[in-house]
């Protein structure tokens, strides 16, 4: 399986429009394959929204997206709102749970890492090692490491009922000595970055 993570940057005060259009265009969309997840940024970017879609491999993502084209009322009129796009296909890690419709919480942790050049496989060695006792404390939504697009990223999403919260349990975590992964990660990590999210009404992850 594979997973496509679009991001788009949208112009000020312009969220609300695009979320509504967004959703109004969905049905026709989820025809072909059905949307994982929908989050607007609250905390980091700003004027962001995040669509996540899961595909079984690359030519049947092609597929399904030339498709698509041809649907009435997609992709959504959102144009005139949006400045940048990006887009990545990443691989699930090992140890990711299934995108599947949850319901989780209402605040939705996005941390993009960026590593050196061929220290991915040792990452995921390193967190399948601690993952185990971290999820006791929060759900894990997924882990994923980039295949086209930046390369070197890994991505993972935590879920919380609220900003209040993830506080709490990040700080749990650390004092019980379980959290992060005790191998020397760190010494390969070259970037961090991170967002709070939350789900929009139509998001099969709320």
């Amino acid at each position: 399986m594979i997973v496509e993570m679009r991001t788009y940057t949208l112009k000020p005060g312009s969220t609300p429009t695009v979320v509504e259009r967004f959703g109004k265009a969905l049905p026709n969309r989820t025809k072909l394959s059905p949307l994982a997840a929908f989050w607007t940024t609250d905390v980091g970017p700003l004027n962001q929204i995040i669509h996540v879609w899961c595909y079984e491999d690359s030519a049947t993502r092609d597929k399904i997206r030339a498709q698509s084209t041809k649907l009435e009322g997609w992709p959504p009129d959102i144009s005139e709102f949006v400045v940048d796009q990006e887009t990545k296909i990443m691989i699930p890690a090992p140890f990711s749970p299934p995108l599947e419709p949850r319901q989780l919480g209402n605040c939705y942790e996005i941390r993009t890492y960026v590593y050196k050049p061929r220290s991915i496989p040792h990452v995921l060695e390193s967190w399948g090692a601690a993952i185990g006792e971290r999820t006791k404390l929060s759900p894990l939504v997924g882990a994923f490491y980039s295949e086209v697009g930046v390369l070197n990223q890994y991505v993972h999403i935590w879920a919380y009922k609220d900003a209040a919260e993830r506080s709490r349990i990040r700080a749990e975590a650390v004092a019980k000595g379980i959290w992060p992964p005790k191998s020397k990660v760190t010494d390969i990590l070259v970037k961090q970055q991170n967002a709070l999210c939350i789900p929009a009404p139509f998001s099969p992850l709320r």
